[in-house]
């Protein structure tokens, strides 16, 4: 039934833009050009998201000027890549004050695309360009590894791009926004991709993967994620922490056993140091402990960022554990100015990141009907530590909204929880940005 439905709308589409063009010469030249109509006469045009992500809906509108717009019937042309002409896409009527709206749904629109609106009596719009990003996944095949272990990066780029590059790459700057490509691989047939790469220093590793841009599609990169490479172990004196990653504030427990050394012997009722740093700093005294009768060490701290442990015995041969690598992941908040909006209406989002990151990027982010969070907005963190964004949706619906802070070498970045939105009705194009 829904195949049948979709015909008919697309051969009644085929016959509507055939009448058209034939009925207006002018237009016709307009239409078949793949620049499409370079200034508007006596119509005009804006669209809202713009750019947006593959599959985000967005509201097009604008106004038929003149004594007589109202009610009138105007038509929606795209163009997308590599089509050589454009074709009508939508029909809608002006209201009395001769403003029109166009809503191209969540999933319609993919790619970079052009529009333009034709109207009665040899009108039409300047031609606008729709920038689009591709969803690009990522996953790990484990989230902790040492330096002697490989991991295998997989995703996939959507709308399908194969056998096109794909580059792995690590956040290494303190405002959350310096990447470094540190391996590569391509697309399969299917869009998907598998980067297998071995570190080969110990550490908190922020990770993304990014898609160049393409005719079709804006450079596009993935969630990031958190990959913890430790240090191979010394047998004869083990150190491990009760998690790799904790939230800010919260405590890490550091535990291990002394053995003597080359056996299996414990080493009971022997001083113990505990030393520390941030990634880039120098060790220094934290704590001081003795084994029990096990062998057996436990010491407990609170870092405020990344930190690199090791502990030491006290006299003797100076014995060492290997380093040992804590993330300390922010904790951000989130609001939502109102639960439920209009079509172009915006809703601020705001909240707060901790422990203070002023002028550190973060990001808006919406889920979409796959289950994927991608990028809508980015900004940067205020000197207070707090964010806002603004945000118009371009679809009717329930949208899922969180704020994403990228990790790097001083903090572990992390989510908001997600607030929900809904998007009901349109909101009246004369209370949108001026279209021109």
């Amino acid at each position: 039934m829904r195949t049948h439905t979709l015909a008919r709308s697309a051969l009644g589409a085929a016959i509507l833009v055939a009448s058209l063009v034939l009925a207006l010469p002018n237009l016709a030249s307009a239409a078949t050009h793949h620049r499409g109509p370079r200034y508007n006469h006596g119509l005009t045009i804006a669209a809202t998201p713009d750019p947006i992500t593959a599959g985000e809906g967005v509201l097009i509108y604008g106004q038929l000027k003149g004594p007589d717009s109202a009610h009138k019937r105007i038509y929606l042309f795209h163009r997308i890549n590599p089509a050589s002409r454009f074709t009508i896409v939508g029909v809608r009527r002006t209201n009395a004050q001769g403003f029109y709206e166009f809503v191209r749904a969540d999933g319609v629109v993919v790619s970079n695309r052009n529009w333009f609106v034709a109207g009665p009596y040899g009108t039409h719009s300047r031609t606008i360009h729709e920038l689009v990003s591709a969803i690009v996944t990522l996953n790990a095949s484990s989230a902790g590894v040492t330096t002697a272990q490989p991991v295998t990066f997989t995703g996939t780029v959507s709308p399908t791009h194969s056998h096109e590059r794909v580059l792995l790459q690590q956040q290494n700057s303190t405002s959350g926004d310096g990447w470094q490509t540190i391996a590569a691989g391509s697309t399969n047939g299917s869009s998907a991709f598998a980067i297998t790469h071995r570190f080969r220093s110990a550490g908190s590793y922020t990770l993304r993967t990014y898609f160049p841009s393409d005719p079709r599609n804006l450079a596009s990169e993935s969630s990031t994620i958190t990959e913890t490479v430790q240090q191979e172990q010394n047998p004869s004196f083990t150190i491990g922490g009760s998690a790799a990653v904790i939230a800010d504030g919260q405590p890490v427990t550091i535990s291990g056993t002394l053995y003597a050394a080359g056996s299996t012997t414990p080493q009971p009722n022997t001083q113990v140091t505990l030393y520390g740093k941030q990634i880039h700093g120098a060790f220094k005294a934290l704590a001081s402990g003795t084994t029990d009768s096990s062998g057996n060490y436990t010491f407990t701290q609170i870092p405020l960022h990344n930190a690199v442990y090791l502990v030491e015995t006290a006299g003797g041969a100076h014995e060492q554990t290997a380093h040992l690598y804590v993330g300390v992941q922010d904790v951000v908040t989130i609001s939502a100015s109102a639960s439920t909006i209009a079509v172009g209406a915006p809703v601020t989002i705001s909240g707060t990141a901790t422990p203070e990151h002023s002028g550190h990027v973060i990001y808006l982010q919406e889920q979409n009907s796959a289950g994927d969070w991608v990028n809508v907005e980015s900004g940067y963190v205020s000197a207070s530590s707090t964010y806002s964004f603004s945000y118009t949706p371009g679809q009717l619906g329930t949208l899922q909204l969180r704020v994403a802070i990228t990790g790097g070498p001083v903090n572990v970045g992390n989510v908001s929880t997600p607030v929900t939105v809904t998007v009901s009705g349109l909101a009246p194009v004369s209370t949108l940005p001026p279209a021109s």
